[in-house]
């Protein structure tokens, strides 16, 4: 009876309206998965004609611990929250022509962290865990090993190359993914001086905040969290000015805020917004440069998002690329799902995967705004988690709900989510494993080995890719290819000698090489007709 129970209310409470599991009716004819098929190849047989243009814009889509396992969950929970079975949906991503497997490893770490692999992706050069925009020559935490081994990012190259640049995110805007793109640190937690030892104050080392605005101060657009680093130790926050936790942590007394505005030109525009109602109201034709902080430290995740106070990431994308794109020589934007690692490490899933589904909206909404014809955007992971999901559930199974069957072992029901580690080992009551908890936002699944916090993966991540020579991430990449490739489309950074002649590429190929190959070809086959063969 009681396990009867935990699949009735599985069933019952956790499908989306109108749901049923089971097959559509359309699917048990053959003819529809033949079509489908056709449909694809003919698609397929479209992407023989590549697109070799200049890409005039890059956008960077980084999903902090997105794995294959959280992208392949996020669809489904897309899917149902559209009434889908889910399995059968399509994410944003997914109809990105072009994906390849990204090599996640840290020089010196085999689980990699968020730190070393955005030194990868951005900076073109594989490093140490821990450290941002330094070389693998740098250790961490230990400031003497910097000088001389900082690595530039391909925000930097674009910037140099004359194109706006911008860098959103749900994490703090000098936390590991963001930092790399502008800073050089043996630590990526120097978040401000307060977080730093004094050795490494008196040996010239900066803290990742103070970075943002010294380095590249130029970087015409930066959202997300992180307001108490900018500001003196002890002062409140503008939000929440009696909570102790928030206040200011900066020891040299600077307010960043200040330091960043007094850099700008004083013909130019620039705005510090704090929350979403002064960020949508903002004139974005009148404004040169953008500072967003709209939380202390981390921005809140998706679900319990304050609507009045904080903006979606879809909504920060969405300004970003209306300020970068006026200008005429285009821009380079990263944007940063970061708290999906973070819920994945306290083993809540569906706060990780709703975090998922709405990077995935930014995806959507970036896509509407720009063109395959000039624009390279990229998706992919920093790395991936010990997250997973099955327990042979039937077709629709709610992605939050249980299995269909209680273990063979202690008869006890399981979700089908599952952690390899992390919080959710604590061995719970029948009671506390159904449906309704399962389905709680803050629910933490249950995890095999017992860890305060869950830990990352380190399996291949994907890349998904479109526009402008988006074909070259193909295959089984070493994560630090991606900048080169964005750069080589761009004909910024160090590979410009194919952009040297006035029209630089071309839609459809370079030709001319091809015909050599051939006639080259054909000689060696049949030396005496090779002229007549072509």
């Amino acid at each position: 009876p009681t396990q009867s129970l935990g699949l009735l209310l599985n069933s019952l409470l956790s499908l989306p309206e109108g749901l049923s599991p089971g097959l559509l009716p359309k699917e048990k004819n053959p003819q529809y998965w033949r079509n489908q098929a056709q449909e694809t190849l003919k698609t397929a047989l479209k992407l023989q004609q590549l697109n070799t243009k200049v890409a005039k814009n890059i956008i960077l889509f980084l999903g902090d611990g997105m794995g294959v396992s959280t992208v392949t969950a996020a669809r489904i929970l897309k899917g149902q929250l559209q009434n889908m079975k889910g399995e059968e949906s399509l994410l944003e991503m997914d109809k990105f022509p072009y994906v390849a497997l990204s090599k996640t490893y840290n020089t010196n770490a085999q689980v990699p962290d968020s730190a070393g692999t955005a030194t990868a992706y951005l900076c073109g050069v594989k490093a140490n865990e821990g450290t941002v925009g330094v070389s693998a020559a740098v250790t961490r935490a230990q400031c003497n090993t910097t000088a001389g081994n900082e690595v530039t990012s391909i925000l930097k190259w674009a910037k140099e190359a004359g194109k706006s640049v911008g860098i959103v995110t749900t994490t703090r805007v000098n936390h590991a993914t963001p930092s790399a793109a502008y800073a050089h640190s043996a630590n990526r937690d120097w978040y401000s001086d307060n977080e730093m030892p004094p050795e490494a104050i008196q040996q010239g080392c900066k803290d990742i905040a103070q970075q943002l605005f010294d380095n590249i101060p130029d970087i015409e657009v930066i959202m997300g969290g992180g307001r108490k680093y900018m500001f003196p130790k002890n002062t409140s926050d503008v939000e929440y000015q009696n909570d102790d936790k928030y206040r200011g942590t900066r020891l040299d007394g600077k307010n960043l805020t200040d330091v960043w505005r007094d850099k700008k030109p004083k013909d130019k525009n620039s705005r510090y917004v704090w929350n979403r109602s002064d960020l949508l109201s903002l004139n974005l034709m009148e404004v040169d440069f953008l500072l967003g902080l709209f939380e202390p430290i981390d921005m809140m995740y998706e679900l319990d998002r304050n609507a009045q106070t904080d903006p979606s990431l879809t909504e920060m994308v969405q300004v970003a690329i209306k300020i970068l794109q006026r200008n005429p020589r285009g821009f380079f934007l990263l944007v940063e799902g970061g708290r999906i690692d973070h819920g994945h490490h306290e083993g809540k899933a569906k706060q990780a995967l709703y975090e998922a589904v709405e990077m995935d909206n930014a995806i959507g909404k970036a896509g509407d705004m720009t063109s395959l014809e000039d624009t390279l955007t990229v998706v992919t992971a920093d790395h991936s988690h010990v997250f997973t999901f099955g327990g042979y559930t039937p077709r629709g199974n709610p992605i939050f709900g249980l299995a269909p069957m209680h273990s063979d072992v202690d008869k006890m029901p399981f979700t089908s989510i599952l952690y390899g580690n992390g919080p959710g080992f604590k061995i719970v009551s029948l009671t506390a494993v159904c449906s309704l908890s399962a389905a709680h936002a803050n629910y933490q699944a249950q995890a095999a080995v017992p860890l305060h916090q869950e830990t990352h993966g380190g399996e291949d991540v994907a890349i998904f890719a479109k526009g402008p020579m988006a074909h070259l991430l193909h295959g089984v990449h070493e994560q630090n290819y991606i900048p080169h490739v964005m750069a080589y489309a761009a004909c910024i950074g160090q590979n410009t000698d194919h952009c040297s002649s006035g029209a630089q590429h071309s839609t459809g190929g370079s030709v001319v090489p091809e015909i050599i190959a051939l006639r080259l070809l054909a000689f060696i086959y049949d030396p005496w007709n090779w002229g007549e063969a072509l």
